[in-house]
């Protein structure tokens, strides 16, 4: 009925580990392994749950096999992935009107096509480390930016670096959002 969707997209690797092996002890229907998978195969997995959930349907081996898993070797295996040959520009700013000596600091950097706005902070970093370092802490949802510039976030004070694209405050977190080419992506320290 979903087009091969069984729950949601976060589901889907639970649901095809389970289907996969229980496939031969149940007939009520028959089950569209194909195009389940290629729900699972449209969609761009980034958080490290979600890939553990769905990489042992992938390689058709359980988790206790992972280890075994040769990308080099198996030409029918999903690896290795092509990394993007494209680069893009993405304006990045970093400002604070709150505490301390204000600043707006921009630069433009370029990353591969496809890179992760963490990739963007590294860069924005290697090519100008005194105003562009920053800290992260990881967390269940992948890594938050803590501190930029020297500039931390504080529970007493009740601030923090939130992250916008033009006006619009960024919906995904430092690892997972993709800005992209030409966009401009600004680190505000704010309240809440």
């Amino acid at each position: 009925k979903n087009h091969g969707m069984i729950g949601n997209i976060y589901s889907m690797g639970v649901v095809l580990q389970a289907l996969q092996a229980t496939s031969r002890f149940y007939a009520p229907r028959k089950w569209d392994c194909d195009q389940a998978f290629s729900v699972v195969y449209k969609h761009d997995y980034i958080l490290p749950m979600a890939i553990a959930q769905v990489l042992p349907a992938l390689v058709g081996k359980s988790y206790l096999d992972a280890d075994k898993v040769d990308c080099a070797s198996d030409s029918n295996s999903p690896c290795p992935y092509p990394l993007p040959a494209a680069s893009i520009e993405v304006h990045y700013s970093i400002i604070n009107n709150l505490q301390g000596q204000h600043f707006n600091i921009p630069i433009t950097v370029h990353v591969p096509a496809g890179s992760t706005l963490l990739k963007v902070l590294e860069e924005a970093e290697k090519e100008a480390p005194k105003d562009f370092s920053f800290k992260t802490e990881q967390s269940s949802w992948g890594p938050m930016v803590v501190s930029i510039h020297g500039l931390a976030g504080s529970m007493n004070d009740r601030t923090y670096w939130q992250f916008f694209s033009g006006k619009h405050p960024l919906q995904e977190g430092v690892g997972t959002y993709k800005p992209r080419n030409g966009e401009h992506i600004e680190a505000i320290f704010s309240t809440y």
